[in-house]
């Protein structure tokens, strides 16, 4: 799928394939290949990823669309304009976009059913029209066909939650932190004095051998992008060139530098740092360390920020002060700590509370299992006492003052045979009613 760049501005991160470093001694028929793996594994996270996607490759097949599209402006994207054209596209366009709406609909159906049964709360007394209210990806009050609203809240959805993408992704990472310093933590007060000083030492050797890793370049600095250019490119570092070097990394050819491909970028630097086969590099690390170095890259080149580098502004870039003599770069491990120690007991507190809420849900389970299981037992104490009661009607023993003979037989016509306790063989018969 190539887009234009208007169109990058909101959705590069949905649309573009994931770039890969050039490789020179590839086979040319593997090129594409890992490409198209890949894009479908470059999920934006939001919720409605797939709604998204499946809603834009409709809208790229109608010609007039598309062409709209390639000449549509950032602000004409923005401000809605471009949804007015929705009422142009063929008519088998708009029918399958009806259809992905209902299934959007009916999968926030679902989800909010599930949300309610974990909870809980009673879902036949709620109004699910009014729960969808709180999706802002459409328009809640038509959930049969997809119009022009529903474009536009689409954009403008997926334009602010991509834009608050990275800072979900270090609120996350400072979590992550967290709950590693917890962990650590409450594994040494479980340790008695000589082997919490021994694990001590043994976390503090890990923690010293992760620092030692060659000098990182500064992203975006020309000791980077000839690093590349040498050892991913397979060129003479002397015979560097920025135009060029822009247009090999320029994957998919729109034109543009995306997230993905700045992102692809940096892999020989954080290499440096990080091996997932060594126990002292954490990847979850690294992933941040990635986000760091993509943000510090667009901050500086990004001129218009609209999450992408053109080639005027990546050349622009080379001409600064910064591009040459950069500042050097420090890691994770260089700069203070994620959290504070307020804010590592504050979520400590809240892990307390989760624990106590699952502690009292486990406990309410236990006795909910008992009680099924006293239940149990009494159903299966009265099937028993049913199932004597039915065989003592269907077997009873009758006994015959007359005996059995033939002689016997007039005196049986005229009295009705009648329970004795105490009987004898020869004198019992067992009379089944039936």
């Amino acid at each position: 799928m190539n887009l234009g760049p208007c169109w990058l501005v909101l959705l590069s991160i949905c649309l573009e394939v994931w770039a890969v470093p050039i490789d020179r001694n590839a086979a040319p028929q593997e090129t594409h290949a890992p490409q198209e793996d890949k894009q479908e594994d470059n999920d934006t996270g939001l919720y409605y990823d797939r709604y998204l996607r499946e809603v834009i490759e409709v809208l790229e097949t109608d010609p007039h669309f598309r062409e709209k599209l390639q000449t549509a402006n950032t602000e004409d994207i923005k401000n809605g304009r471009l949804s007015k054209e929705l009422d142009l596209v063929g008519h088998h366009v708009r029918t399958r976009l009806d259809e992905l709406k209902r299934q959007e609909v009916s999968r926030l159906r679902m989800l909010l059913k599930a949300k309610l049964d974990s909870t809980n709360t009673q879902s036949l007394q709620m109004d699910h029209a009014s729960l969808l209210k709180q999706f802002e990806h459409l328009d809640p009050h038509n959930q049969n066909t997809f119009e022009a609203k529903d474009l536009e809240l689409l954009i403008s959805t997926a334009t602010k939650d991509l834009e608050n993408y990275d800072a979900e992704r270090h609120e996350e990472f400072k979590r992550y932190e967290m709950l590693k310093e917890h962990e650590r933590r409450e594994y040494l007060k479980g340790l008695d004095q000589e082997k919490r000083e021994k694990e001590e030492r043994r976390m503090e050797e890990l923690k010293e051998k992760h620092r030692k890793h060659p000098k990182v370049n500064a992203p975006g600095s020309v000791a980077q992008l000839r690093e590349v250019w040498e050892e991913t490119d397979g060129l003479d570092p002397t015979e560097f060139n920025p135009k060029t070097f822009f247009k090999l990394h320029d994957t998919n050819g729109d034109g543009v530098l995306d997230e993905q491909e700045l992102e692809a970028l940096f892999a020989k630097e954080l290499e440096k740092v990080y091996d997932p086969k060594n126990e002292e590099d954490d990847m979850m690390e690294m992933e941040e360390e990635r986000l760091r170095m993509r943000e510090h890259v667009m901050k500086n080149v990004d001129v218009n920020q609209d999450r992408l580098v053109s080639l005027e502004e990546f050349l622009k870039s080379t001409d600064k002060k910064e591009f040459i003599n950069p500042k050097e770069w420090d890691t994770l491990d260089d700069t203070k700590p994620v959290f504070t120690e307020a804010e590592l007991q504050r979520f400590e507190a809240e892990l307390r509370t989760k624990e106590e809420e699952l502690g009292r849900r486990a406990e309410s389970l236990r006795q909910e299992q008992d009680l099924l299981k006293e239940r149990g037992k009494a159903l299966e104490a009265q099937r028993k006492e049913y199932q004597q009661v039915i065989i003592n009607q269907a077997t009873t023993v009758w006994t015959f003052p007359y005996g059995t003979g033939l002689r016997a037989r007039a005196k049986r016509h005229s009295e009705k045979p009648r329970k004795k306790q105490e009987i004898s063989v020869s004198e019992t018969l067992y009379y089944n009613p039936k």
